[in-house]
């Protein structure tokens, strides 16, 4: 294989994975994107605390909306199986999780080596439509994403980047593994990136240089680095591990199960603690 994330199923491919399941899942939704954008709308992977999978797998006190709500943005691999799965988990967790596909809509079927920054203003698309949903509570929507969308995430709500296009923005931000790419980072919300000390894609010294640089008037950017972990390393597909484009990719679960725990904290702490308008940095 010439990527790794190939192993995983694209959205295509879900579709009747989807239309059999039934009653297990989320579904496969069509939105719009933004005005005088392209392509004229997007597709994602929408669940909820109140229907299929994540009303199985979560509590009956996550039931009773409006919902807080997570955008997930996926890696250069797109879609798949990997990204539905955070989109179930995030809720069983107690929120509306639209996990939006960025390549699919735009005939591209992978993004490793060039990303994509259209990524970063389908999360605003994404935002824009959830707000518009009754079952959501358009306050408290928070955006994740993993790789290529961990770096469009950090884009998407730095002051000088996308956020200066927007009235609307994010209560929070996770970053799995992204490229810290960003000089002078100044925040919009408050951010976690989770990052592998063995990351040879996505190096994490970059992320600590980002936060020693960042301007004081953003919010707080919080660094968790894992001794030996890998990129992708909350990918169970990626075990044994694997290369790809030269970098090696491996699952691992202490760090995964870390990350995790991380996450839900902070979204927590962000979306369902906080009053309505207000942002808390992570504990």
């Amino acid at each position: 294989m010439r990527i790794a994330f190939r192993i995983f199923l694209l959205a295509i491919g879900l579709a009747s994975f989807l239309g059999a399941a039934t009653g297990r899942a989320g579904e496969l939704i069509e939105f719009p994107n933004l005005p005088e954008q392209a392509p004229a709308s997007l597709r994602g992977y929408l669940a909820r605390p109140d229907a299929g999978l994540s009303a199985i797998l979560g509590s009956r006190s996550n039931r009773g909306g409006p919902y807080p709500a997570v955008v997930a943005l996926h890696g250069c691999g797109g879609i798949s199986s990997h990204s539905t799965h955070i989109a179930d988990q995030m809720g069983s967790w107690g929120y509306v999780a639209l996990t939006v596909d960025s390549l699919g809509p735009r005939g591209m079927t992978s993004r490793c080596g060039s990303g994509l920054l259209d990524q970063a203003f389908d999360a605003y698309a994404a935002l824009r439509y959830l707000s518009q949903l009754e079952f959501v509570d358009a306050a408290r929507v928070a955006v994740l994403g993993q790789s290529m969308g961990g770096f469009a995430v950090l884009y998407a709500i730095d002051h000088d980047l996308a956020a200066q296009y927007f009235n609307e923005h994010f209560r929070a931000a996770i970053a799995y593994y992204p490229g810290c790419a960003i000089p002078a980072a100044s925040m919009t919300a408050p951010t976690l990136v989770l990052i592998g000390e063995a990351d040879d894609w996505t190096p994490a010294e970059r992320c600590r240089e980002m936060v020693a640089h960042s301007r004081p008037d953003g919010a707080a950017i919080a660094v968790t680095v894992y001794p030996g972990a890998h990129h992708a390393f909350d990918v169970v597909e990626l075990k044994p591990g694997t290369r790809s484009l030269g970098h090696w990719l491996e699952y691992n679960e202490p760090a995964a199960k870390d990350a995790e725990e991380k996450t839900r904290a902070f979204l927590a702490a962000n979306l369902n603690g906080a009053a309505a308008g207000q942002s808390q940095t992570p504990p």
